[in-house]
């Protein structure tokens, strides 16, 4: 009897204390923080954004990485607002082989070029990460966790070209790494992976 009572009482007791709602601030920084993170695209775009701002060197090497980020940020905006931009996707994919085959063949683009063409493809990344925003996000704190972890695919982009740029074939290295990246943005691009 004190079982099946028990028993009774526990299934009555309402179940919504102990759900973990995960909405809120940090649930949506570490949405935010984990997207780019989870796109092998995105990855290679953004780390390929730090290798071509290491080499051009100069302003460049900040000016790229934070025209990147702050572009990705309206993007997402318009994403988080669900104004629709054509060919998202495409154009990510396209990031990839472009950024790729720029470190490939080590172009110095003027610094005005380099910004226009990053900022362009940083809009469609932005895009993507905030269409796919958790509706449980908070927005604010979403766009600051793929704004943190697109620095710091960037930083580490920066630390890969200047490692790069002191071994003995650094040219071949960037030619290589470069090649790669752009095969694997025409792998995404059909659909391969």
């Amino acid at each position: 009897m004190r079982t099946g009572l028990t028993t009774a009482a526990l299934l009555l007791i309402p179940t919504a204390a102990f759900a973990h709602a995960g909405g809120g601030e940090a649930h949506g920084f570490v949405d935010g923080f984990g997207h780019p993170l989870g796109g092998l695209d995105h990855i290679l775009a953004m780390v390929t954004v730090g290798i071509f701002a290491w080499q051009l060197g100069g302003r460049a090497l900040w000016l790229v990485p934070a025209t990147f980020v702050l572009a990705m940020a309206a993007g997402g905006a318009l994403g988080m607002a669900g104004v629709p931009i054509p060919f998202v996707e495409l154009g990510i994919a396209a990031s990839v082989i472009v950024l790729g085959s720029i470190v490939a063949f080590a172009r110095k683009a003027p610094v005005a070029i380099a910004v226009g063409m990053v900022g362009l493809f940083a809009i469609f990344h932005g895009h993507a990460h905030g269409t796919e925003m958790p509706l449980d996000a908070a927005s604010g704190a979403y766009a600051a966790g793929f704004m943190l972890a697109t620095a710091l695919l960037h930083v580490a982009g920066i630390a890969i070209g200047f490692a790069i740029g002191r071994i003995a074939y650094g040219r071949a290295a960037y030619q290589l790494g470069g090649a790669l990246v752009a095969l694997v943005g025409v792998a995404i691009l059909t659909r391969i992976i």
